[in-house]
């Protein structure tokens, strides 16, 4: 891996706005790494940059005019008519009319715009506001207004970085990016989401012309599995590519504190893949992507970008950091159940590991069996 230091981009829009009190996304996330990150020291002026706000125009590098003007027009009348709800899927329940409903995606889609231009010589960015993977050319789609993981790749094309791969380790199956690149050759998209959960695309098998990989995984999903999954699955996939850029998906909702998704991983498990698929190209963009949970969204991305940096994670976290997570109100959305002490005190989850089930090894076989 390139030398160069890490970038962590962040924004305070995402401390100021949010979809609504009866939202999933009401939680604090991304605030809560970087007041994490400045707690611990781990985020400084040096290795900070502030998201840029995409402007309209740049956004239509892949999102249709028509649809920008509708999502600008909506922020400014805080209202929508039922035929502009109907067409674009503004005002839904999932995708609500807020006071920032084009500002904060506009934000993390300027974000990953930029990311391109930082990687172009090679880098590690972590944009935690990042990873809106349902987002669609014409219309929102599952909490996702814009598709930053799309404009990213699609900015380091027009730099000339075309051989991509894109990982996802989301709960959710990334239904806009395959959108995007399922019949593109150029791209590798594997995908590791739960399966039977929406938007119930992604079944095994289901590719395009290109190099789509879904691996669809059943309720429980273990540490040893997912393990299992990147030795077998991803890591052979990324050395056969041979991708002049990584973007990894790292949505928090596989977590096994995840209120919505049945998932057992900790967060490991997703050190683990970082780990794996590190130095298997010159150029690593890291997002975020779902996760509901506040503590677990914050503690995982919090860990990743130390893991990048290489800082050493402290058995227990210092009291500003413990102030941090302490400051999270219980009742921000429902949870599973009730915090756990090492919620507040630390930032590694205890092992969840288990054994291999007979479904997972069959469903590796399988795709194992259509790899070239």
């Amino acid at each position: 891996m390139t030398p160069r230091a890490p970038i962590f981009l962040g924004s305070e829009i995402y401390r100021g706005s949010s979809y609504g009190m009866d939202h999933p996304l009401r939680v604090p996330r991304v605030s809560t790494v970087m007041d994490l990150g400045r707690a611990l020291g781990w985020l400084t002026p040096e290795n900070y940059r502030n998201s840029p706000r995409a402007k309209p125009a740049a956004l239509h590098l892949w999102h249709h005019p028509d649809y920008i003007a509708a999502l600008v027009q909506a922020e400014k009348d805080q209202k929508v008519s039922a035929d502009i709800r109907a067409r674009y899927h503004l005002g839904s329940r999932a995708n609500p009319v807020f006071p920032e409903m084009f500002r904060r995606p506009a934000t993390a889609a300027g974000a990953s715009m930029l990311a391109a231009t930082l990687l172009a010589k090679g880098g590690v960015v972590h944009h935690p506001g990042g990873g809106t993977h349902h987002g669609l050319p014409d219309r929102a789609n599952g909490f996702c207004y814009l598709n930053d993981p799309v404009l990213a790749i699609l900015s380091l094309r027009k730099l000339g970085i075309t051989r991509v791969a894109y990982l996802d380790i989301d709960a959710h199956h990334p239904d806009g990016v395959e959108f995007a690149f399922a019949d593109d050759p150029r791209i590798l998209m594997i995908s590791v989401h739960e399966e039977n959960r929406w938007p119930r695309s992604g079944a095994l098998n289901a590719r395009g012309a290109g190099n789509v990989f879904n691996l669809p995984v059943p309720r429980g999903l273990n540490d040893s599995e997912m393990a299992e999954i990147r030795d077998r699955l991803i890591l052979p996939q990324l050395m056969a590519h041979r991708p002049e850029a990584i973007v990894l998906q790292c949505g928090a909702d596989a977590l096994a504190e995840d209120p919505l998704s049945h998932l057992m991983l900790s967060n490991n498990a997703h050190i683990a893949v970082l780990r794996g698929i590190w130095g298997l190209s010159p150029r690593l963009l890291v997002l975020g992507g779902g996760g509901y949970n506040p503590w677990s969204v914050g503690r995982l991305w919090t860990r990743l970008w130390g893991e990048m940096n290489g800082y050493e994670i402290p058995p227990h976290l210092p009291a500003k950091a413990r102030e941090v997570l302490g400051a999270l109100g219980q009742n921000l959305f429902r949870q599973r159940s009730a915090p756990e002490p090492y919620w507040y005190d630390s930032l590694i989850d205890p092992p969840r590991e288990g054994p291999i089930r007979p479904e997972i090894n069959q469903r590796l076989a399988q795709l194992c069996g259509v790899m070239v």
